[in-house]
């Protein structure tokens, strides 16, 4: 069942919201080389909780820790380590989200490392360019699959491939609620938006094939060929307009 947030559950997933969008932002500045994915966990953590709020994915299904933090050809789900250190020229995808008065919220971002090739900074501004294709879609009267369909036309026109194996959700009390919202799939299908929806939207594309496989820590998700990947999500809120961004 889709769950319907009243204004007071919205006003205080905006809350949260804020603060994710800011751990996003200070990023930008944050990420460079000899950084270690460590730190970059530690940087989200100790910013979460100076706001008084609770890290989202810490234990959450026992995840240990605050964010996912996926290099290259990892695609979700990276667990951070001191032993990884990023290096001029990569990217690395960081997926996080706060949590405050039992409600959650959900975004994620791909940043390069230092100067990234002009191919990796494609497929970033691609998974960044096809979320808001499918926010184009996410007001009332359109059906769930409209915003899936948009996503993959971007996606597709660009070259790249959509993962298939991991979609976006709902988001509310829980990290994950219903429904779930692929990033490919035919328009005019599923239930019709309300006011009251709250979506994370999440494009995972890749360089090449959308296959992927899980490594042996039973976390980290990588691309079967060894190729790029690229994710960007943000916490969407249907309303009466245009839909409201928790997480920008």
């Amino acid at each position: 069942m889709i769950i319907i947030k009243s204004d007071q559950e919205i006003d205080i997933m905006r809350t949260a919201g804020k603060v994710t969008a800011e751990i996003l932002e200070k990023l930008e500045s944050f990420i460079k080389p000899g950084v270690s994915t460590m730190d970059i966990d530690r940087f989200v953590e100790e910013f979460i909780r100076k706001k008084e709020m609770v890290p989202s994915f810490k234990g959450l299904y026992d995840f240990p820790a605050s964010a996912c933090v996926s290099v290259n050809e990892e695609v979700v789900h990276g667990i951070p380590s001191e032993k990884r250190t990023l290096q001029e020229g990569d990217i690395v995808s960081v997926d996080t989200g706060a949590t405050y008065k039992g409600y959650v919220s959900d975004a994620a971002r791909t940043y390069g490392v230092g100067t990234i090739s002009p191919e990796a900074r494609h497929l970033i501004d691609t998974a960044r360019d096809s979320f808001f294709e499918g926010l184009k879609f996410c007001k009332v009267g359109y059906r769930l699959s409209d915003i899936s369909h948009a996503i993959q036309e971007k996606v597709e026109s660009e070259g790249f491939g959509v993962i298939r194996d991991f979609v976006g959700h709902g988001v509310g009390r829980d990290m994950h609620e219903d429904p779930q919202i692929p990033n490919f799939g035919a328009p005019g299908r599923g239930p019709r938006l309300a006011k009251g929806m709250v979506f994370a939207i999440e494009p995972m594309i890749t360089q090449g094939s959308y296959e992927v496989e899980t490594l042996l820590d039973n976390w980290t998700v990588v691309t079967l060929d060894g190729k790029l990947a690229a994710h960007y999500e943000n916490s969407v809120v249907i309303t009466d307009g245009e839909p409201e961004l928790l997480t920008l």
